[in-house]
């Protein structure tokens, strides 16, 4: 659609900043923010010459910078850190810095200012942060999760979703939401998917409506597969395994969850939530990025959002067999039955033999494990286990706790 009028710097600030990037689909972009390519071409020519000010209806700022004085550098320094009083030295420090300050004090300089005008005490305390692991490119996985609920007017209750990029900690999705149901959390991610595109992998946890337990697929889980999106779970109460969202999560409350008494509505949420954002991508220095900010790292997909989801047969063009899951979210083999998942019912497998007794189960183009008719020994009103695919470990175990609960064995 075109430029939203109520945020429309903000869309142009997304565009160029995606736009701009090495090897960007310029024309893929114009159509997924849905303006034509002379006004995309004017805004991308003006943020050459200008940089972001140039992306401003009218702007009044100088195209230079005197040299500032000393008393002026502190004016900048005390006036920044009444702006971010979350910040420390060093990030502010890195803002004067990429606002082409040319007498850059040092960051002992900024926090001595700092301390001489009172304002100390306001700032997060500083931690030894864990070692910390990142792949290499962006979106090659993103980390997606609910931040606690938290209560607006009238008793009402605000569950803010979250996503970030795991190379570059960019923040994707920041929505106040008003359940945490399935469809809610699909919509949040089609709307990101169509501005972004698509990442391979989303690293979640073990709870609805990532997942069912017991290493149980959910409807969600399945519904990114048809997209060519893998769902990978942390371990069951060990949230360090999505550090980056549980980091992120606590700089949200930090530096405005905890600073808001009154939140009236999803819409106020939303708004907040907006300003929040861009600060957090494009102003905000992150240490672990040696102090740039997640945008600088961050580029859209190359993966577009398709103009429908594939449905999964289109995926199955050479299976030897494909079966449809029954309502109970299993299927008959050879006289035996197998338990894939409530996420599949309804849903068509393709079945693919892989030596004389297995055979490897597929829905689209992931494998959810192997039929064993050497260990099926259920007999045909119960289910009997997957086995884990090839080269995966730690599936079978929970499957076998899974169907235990299904088939009331203690």
């Amino acid at each position: 659609m075109p430029w939203m009028e109520t945020d429309k710097i903000t869309q142009r600030r997304d565009f160029v900043f995606l736009a701009s990037k090495p090897g960007a689909n310029k024309r893929e972009l114009i159509r997924r923010f849905g303006i034509s390519p002379p006004t995309a071409y004017k805004w991308l020519e003006r943020y050459r010459k200008e940089g972001l000010p140039g992306l401003e209806d009218r702007s009044r700022r100088p195209a230079g910078q005197p040299n500032k004085s000393c008393p002026e550098v502190e004016r900048k320094v005390l006036e920044l850190r009444r702006k971010h009083d979350c910040w420390g030295a060093r990030k502010l420090r890195r803002l004067l810095q990429n606002a082409g300050e040319k007498e850059l004090p040092s960051a002992t300089t900024v926090h001595n200012i700092i301390r001489r005008a009172g304002l100390l005490g306001q700032g997060s305390r500083p931690c030894v942060a864990p070692r910390s692991f990142e792949r290499s490119q962006p979106n090659e996985l993103w980390q997606m999760d609910f931040k606690g609920h938290f209560e607006m007017a009238g008793s009402k209750r605000c569950h803010p979703l979250t996503a970030c990029d795991d190379h570059s900690r960019f923040n994707l999705i920041l929505k106040a939401c008003e359940d945490e149901r399935t469809s809610t959390v699909q919509e949040c991610l089609l709307s990101c998917f169509g501005k972004y595109g698509l990442p391979w992998a989303i690293l979640c946890d073990n709870g609805s409506p990532w997942g069912r337990g017991f290493g149980a697929a959910s409807e969600l889980e399945a519904w990114l597969l048809r997209l060519g999106v893998e769902t990978i779970h942390g371990r069951p109460l060990h949230p360090q395994t999505q550090g980056k969202e549980e980091r992120f999560h606590q700089t949200l409350k930090h530096e405005l969850l905890g600073r808001t008494t009154l939140w009236r509505d999803l819409e106020h949420c939303d708004r907040e939530f907006a300003r929040f954002r861009e600060t957090y991508n494009h102003v905000r220095p992150h240490r672990s990025l040696d102090l740039d900010c997640p945008a600088d790292r961050y580029r859209a997909s190359e993966r577009a959002l398709p103009a429908t989801i594939p449905h999964c047969l289109s995926f199955y063009g050479e299976a030897e067999q494909v079966r449809k899951v029954k309502s109970k979210g299993d299927l008959m083999f050879k006289g035996r039955s197998f338990f894939i998942g409530r996420a599949f019912i309804g849903e068509s497998v393709a079945i693919n033999q892989f030596d004389d007794l297995r055979w490897e189960v597929f829905y689209c183009w992931k494998s959810l494990g192997m039929i064993d008719l050497s260990r099926a020994t259920k007999p045909r009103n119960n289910y009997n286990a997957l086995l884990a695919p090839p080269g995966r470990l730690g599936v079978q175990g929970e499957q076998e706790a899974h169907l235990k609960s299904v088939n009331h064995v203690p």
